[in-house]
């Protein structure tokens, strides 16, 4: 092969084009890296935002190498790369031909899929062989109906196979849905080397808060129905109460940033709320042995987003059927439950998602196969409810007691021994 793998045209569907914000979102498994890394960026042009978010994620010591789309060439490439100053030429290589390039740990195709389903299990194929051992390959898709013929659906077969993470992103002129796919194994280790994944489901509202994308539907229907109201009952003054539920409503779902411990030994809350208890206890479910297990409470004022305790690497996701009681109660450990199971380097670490007796939905954005940072967001559970951690009871102690305030991704509730 010696041309990139043909990304299929518009045609009658229009043109879809990438944004900043999706741009961000396709490199965001080359950002989240830590460690020195090479990634190949494929179909790109000097103005595709995709170049630019890529650029903006290296760090020293890392490489990228670029391949023009049909519509470029490599001279106009290698023009604008050098235009962008040294350390940027430095770092980045602008070829003719996926063949004069190497495998290398993340794989970004610049432009969305919206061809057949044949065309893009060809592309996918084609890109494999550039992907190093556990790599990942970042692709995009028109996220709307029958904008494809047959690309969408081919992307969501594969990751079902091989996703390691999906993000949909609505603020695209045309919204795009970008897969993180992985073909073949990757350590446990690197977990540890990987900051918290960019999500674009949360909308920024500052610097330092955001709602998640839950929040923002939830506030939208809310909203629908006060209008709805006001047509249909004009001199009524019910459309007030959604109309004034929305605030609160989008309130409950905010997520905000926060600063992660970098001590390699802590082990993080999963949320926010209050300590109702932290025991030693035996559970078959996740093997042999004892678990130290510390519950967190949240109630209906607390932020409802999950975050991973440690860093590690999904091997299993289940979801216990169960009843609705009030998570404060001791008949809460019989409610519907969803685990989330991580191999680490310290062992096996369990992260359940409680309902409560508002709760009745929970949200869980890891697939098995996908790697977690310490204190990334991979969840929530809507209003009052209840997180478990789990931990090998032999390998941390526990730092909190019941009572205690923490809060997700912050707080450390044990220290690996």
């Amino acid at each position: 092969m010696t041309q990139p793998p043909a990304v299929p045209s518009p045609g009658l569907f229009g043109e879809v084009r990438i944004g900043e914000r999706a741009a961000r979102t396709l490199a965001a498994e080359l950002s989240r890296r830590n460690d020195h890394k090479a990634a190949l960026l494929v179909d790109a042009t000097p103005d595709t935002p995709v170049l630019a978010a890529a650029i903006d994620a290296l760090l020293p010591g890392d490489t990228l190498t670029v391949v023009p789309s049909g519509s470029t060439t490599g001279a106009t490439l290698r023009e604008h790369v050098s235009t962008l100053g040294s350390w940027v030429a430095d770092r980045v290589r602008v070829v003719d031909t996926l063949a004069e390039t190497e495998p290398v740990e993340v794989v970004i195709v610049a432009e969305p899929f919206t061809g057949t389903a044949e065309e893009a299990r060809s592309t996918l194929d084609g890109l494999t062989k550039y992907l190093a051992e556990g790599g990942v390959l970042s692709v995009a898709t028109p996220a709307a109906p029958g904008r494809t013929a047959g690309a969408a659906a081919e992307l969501d077969r594969q990751a079902a196979l091989h996703g390691v993470g999906v993000d949909l992103v609505l603020r695209n002129q045309a919204p795009v849905r970008v897969h993180r796919l992985r073909f073949t194994p990757v350590s446990t280790a690197l977990a540890s080397r990987l900051a918290p994944a960019y999500r674009p489901s949360s909308v920024p509202l500052t610097r330092d808060m955001h709602i998640d994308s839950n929040g923002v539907a939830a506030a939208g229907i809310a909203l629908g129905l006060a209008a709805l109201t006001r047509v249909v009952r004009p001199k009524s003054k019910l459309w007030l109460v959604p109309a004034l539920a929305a605030g609160p409503v989008a309130a409950f779902f905010r997520d905000p940033e926060r600063d992660v411990p970098e001590d390699p030994s802590a082990v993080v809350a999963a949320a926010d709320g209050r300590v109702l208890s932290v025991q030693r206890l035996h559970d078959e479910r996740f093997g042999a042995g004892e678990w130290l297990r510390v519950a967190v409470f949240l109630s209906v004022l607390d932020v409802h987003v999950n975050r991973s305790p440690v860093a590690g690497k999904v091997v299993d996701y289940f979801v216990a059927d169960g009843g609705f009681a009030n998570a404060m109660k001791p008949e809460a450990e019989h409610n519907v439950a969803a685990y989330t199971v991580l191999d680490t380097e310290h062992g096996t670490v369990v992260v359940a998602q409680r309902t409560g007796l508002i709760a009745r939905r929970i949200v869980q954005r890891a697939p098995v196969g996908s790697l977690l940072a310490r204190g990334e967001r991979f969840g929530l559970i809507r209003f009052g409810s209840r997180t478990d951690v789990y931990l090998p009871a032999d390998a941390a102690d526990p730092l909190v007691g019941p009572g205690d305030k923490v809060v997700g991704g912050s707080s450390v509730i044990a220290r690996w021994r």
